[in-house]
């Protein structure tokens, strides 16, 4: 294992060397939160696909494929199906609105006022995010060192705090490219092909599995369905995701960038299902599916090679860690904690603004590192972080941006009776259950319409200011320095 050691240590000491080198670019505000907002196509296309590519994924995409053959591929490929409707239909005008956060979205539509609860929602979302991301650290790190759960915890996150907190988005990003890059070669082009070779070809595991695992609909009907209302909804609101598209340097990177982004999910999810199947033929007993990535990466695959896989696993787990890391932070130092101070937001960006936006991050990282070492139950935690997001947040976002009438009390109607339907749900059904999602989201969009329409509608003034900041005519923006070519 010397030469898979090896490569692990330089592809871990390379992140750390980026954030270092990230902290010398971020020396405002724009900067550490959303890379000075000048990513170019390539940049955000890999960045974005590494985000929403992370362990769930790389080792859960190889373990539905084991379990279920190649329909394990909708959880991944409805995450994909996610990134191209924000791409196509929302990330233009998602980017023109030139904010950090959701809440501050909801704020420009609304007029105030939706900023603090719906901000403990998405909070509590990415935190879930984050903590889930890094307790998959445990996996790797045994296959690789054969550490305890704790210790390989404390390693995984310790690096994703470190250079998270050093450069922010721009150490995030260029960590993110080198990911992207590293997946790719691993699970794609080396991890993909070597594990249908061993498996004997596509013939050899069509005699040796049955029928259903060649059924695209195996994994069931209403499988799928619950996929598409937490995924690929859940990829049209989430913070993580939209802070990465408030990075792209115009709207036609985020439109196209994303497009490519998206259609490379699909493609991953496709590989991911494959692996696991070829697992299946390959070890037909395993205790449990997620046991499938790790297993053949150890068993099949030659020295060096294995080192590169596992090391894109790891990229897959940090590049979700870190982006979850840094909306959990962004999100609570400028739509909880400003608020509840009373801080009176400014335009302008300073070094106190870096240092206030950093600190945050050191802090929510030992927090996630601590929560992900108490929990156990990583399912229930990503489960109700989804259907906390979606339940709670989905109406009033695409309300707001499709729908003229909505206003801000229907908004907060629609966080409220959602998060707590969902909530409430969860404790008849079961965390587990499809019914909280289903039921929360529809008491969410009955609450949205029928409060809106029972108030006052939103003042001109406010849609006014909102449709100009939509069209990237902002009065606020005007002023901003045009950002530099990439």
């Amino acid at each position: 294992m010397a030469v898979d050691y090896t490569v692990i240590v330089v592809y871990l000491a390379g992140m750390l060397a980026m954030g270092w080198w990230g902290m010398r670019r971020a020396r405002s505000k724009s900067e550490f939160l959303v890379a000075g907002r000048r990513l170019g196509p390539a940049m955000y296309s890999g960045t974005m696909a590494a985000i929403v590519l992370g362990g769930a994924s790389t080792i859960g995409g190889v373990g539905l494929g084991y379990q279920y053959g190649l329909s394990g591929a909708w959880m991944v490929f409805t995450i994909g199906l996610g990134l191209l409707a924000l791409s196509v239909f929302f990330s233009a005008r998602i980017a023109r609105l030139k904010v950090y956060t959701v809440s501050e979205m909801l704020d420009l539509r609304y007029g105030g006022r939706a900023g603090v609860i719906s901000g403990v929602v998405m909070w509590a979302y990415t935190l879930m995010l984050a903590v889930t991301s890094t307790i998959a650290y445990a996996t790797i790190f045994d296959v690789l060192f054969d550490v305890n759960r704790t210790v390989a915890i404390v390693i995984g996150g310790s690096i994703v705090v470190a250079y998270s907190t050093l450069g922010g988005m721009w150490s995030i990003t260029l960590t993110d490219m080198v990911q992207f890059v590293v997946k790719t070669i691993g699970v794609l082009l080396l991890l993909l092909p070597i594990a249908v070779v061993k498996a004997g070809g596509f013939a050899e595991m069509k005699a040796k599995l049955p029928t259903e695992y060649f059924d695209p609909l195996g994994i069931g009907g209403e499988t799928i369905f619950t996929y598409v209302l937490i995924y690929t909804f859940g990829m049209l609101i989430g913070q993580d995701i939209w802070q990465r598209v408030f990075t792209a340097r115009s709207d036609r990177t985020a439109r196209w960038g994303g497009t490519v982004a998206g259609t490379y999910c699909l493609v991953y999810a496709v590989a991911g299902a494959v692996i696991g199947t070829a697992a299946k033929v390959l070890y037909p007993e395993l205790g449990s599916p997620d046991e499938a990535f790790a297993t053949i990466v150890k068993d099949e695959l030659p020295v060096g090679v294995r080192g590169l896989v596992l090391a894109a696993a790891l990229a897959a787990v940090m590049s979700t860690s870190s982006g979850a890391l840094i909306a959990c932070a962004t999100v609570a130092n400028n739509d909880i904690w400003s608020r509840l101070r009373g801080a009176v937001r400014r335009d302008g960006e300073d070094h106190d603004e870096v240092a206030g936006n950093r600190a945050f991050i050191l802090v929510m990282g030992l927090a996630v590192i601590g929560t992900a070492i108490a929990l156990n139950n990583v399912v229930e935690a990503l489960t109700l972080a989804y259907d906390l997001l979606v339940g709670g947040l989905l109406v009033p976002i695409l309300g707001g941006l499709l729908w003229r009438r909505g206003t801000v009390q229907g908004a907060l109607a629609a966080v409220a009776v959602g998060g707590l339907a969902v909530i409430g749900l969860m404790a008849g059904y079961g965390i587990l259950a499809n019914e909280p999602v289903y039921y929360g989201l529809l008491a969410s969009l009955v609450a949205y319409v029928a409060v809106s329409l029972a108030t006052k509608p939103t003042d001109e003034t406010v849609l006014a200011a909102w449709r100009e900041r939509l069209a990237g005519r902002s009065p606020e923006l005007a002023s901003e320095p045009v950002p530099a070519h990439q």
